[in-house]
């Protein structure tokens, strides 16, 4: 039993509606009823009748309902009163591999900032946010992942993707004639593969398997050279050097861009998080997100609808 699980209990019982439930506590429908459900699992007991129509409190759930209430109000208390002890706290930051340049500048006079020199992959970060081992992180996050694990994202970047060639044909490439790489190693490039997969589905862009982590580096180069078409660049590698034998083509028809959200615990309200996060995403457009560019549909800012899983 959890207490987010407790709020959501609490939530649906003032509503007495999944759907405004949800609405309310700022995640998917099917999200709530899954942990309700885990809920009575845990407890042994079942707290709504519910049917297409209507909800109501069983009589467990009304008698538990004032127990519950009291839970959240001690674990509100407790994290106010932390809040206080630890106001001058570093806010700690993790990150994938891109962070802005001007983080400190942005930063300074606002919070302590201390960046997480532990960097790992995007799902990884966001899973560390979620479980509080930090407070916020700079990653790749599907929409999904936030409903899940209770987690709110705003848009800090994004990188237009690019193909790498050999040749010194530099012109654009439209995207159904690229190859775009996936690794059998799941746990370093879990984010990129399920990207890959998704920009490979949309556009007729064709999976290449690898499992030597080539989504990189000097692999990456290699399995360009070997297959002789243009390979889409990971954002990994949106900085590194070409060797002089490689070209760089822009990528059209669309266009793959890659998201940076900044990602904190919904629930974490400390004012020196909040102000962090106020200072790293103000005034940042749209970074020429479009008509021309393609995210995929679970992209927290896509203007597409993911299709029920």
């Amino acid at each position: 039993m959890e207490l987010r699980q407790l709020r959501y209990f609490v939530a649906v019982a003032e509503e007495m509606n999944f759907g405004r439930a949800a609405q309310r506590l700022h995640i998917a429908g099917p999200s709530l009823s899954q942990q309700i459900k885990a809920l009575e699992r845990d407890l042994g007991v079942r707290l709504f009748d519910r049917d297409r129509r209507s909800v109501a409190l069983t009589a467990i759930g009304e008698s538990l309902l004032p127990g519950a209430r009291a839970l959240l109000q001690q674990a509100d208390d407790l994290r106010r009163h932390a809040t206080g002890l630890s106001s001058t706290a570093a806010v700690r930051l993790g990150y994938v591999n891109w962070r802005p340049a001007d983080l400190v500048e942005r930063t300074a006079g606002v919070a302590r900032v201390q960046v997480d020199a532990w960097v790992l992959p995007s799902h990884a970060q966001a899973g560390r946010v979620a479980d509080g081992s930090i407070d916020l992180a700079i990653c790749w996050v599907q929409t999904p992942d936030l409903a899940d694990q209770d987690l709110a994202a705003r848009l800090l970047g994004a990188d237009h993707l690019y193909a790498v060639s050999t040749g010194t044909d530099t012109s654009p490439v439209a995207a159904k004639d690229l190859l775009v790489l996936v690794d059998s190693d799941t746990l370093s490039w879990s984010s990129w593969n399920l990207y890959a997969g998704q920009f490979a589905r949309d556009t007729g862009a064709t999976v290449v398997q690898t499992d030597d982590g080539g989504i990189t580096g000097p692999a990456f180069f290699e399995h360009v050279r070997r297959l002789r078409r243009p390979v889409v660049n990971s954002p990994k590698g949106q900085t590194t050097p070409l060797p002089p034998d490689l070209v760089r083509r822009p990528i059209v028809s669309p266009t793959p861009c890659w998201t940076w959200s900044l990602v904190t615990r919904h629930d974490d309200t400390r004012a020196s998080v909040r102000a962090v996060v106020d200072a790293l995403t103000a005034d940042l457009g749209t970074f020429g997100l479009d008509d021309s560019t393609w995210l995929p549909a679970t992209d927290p800012y896509s203007r597409r609808t993911a299709d029920p899983v």
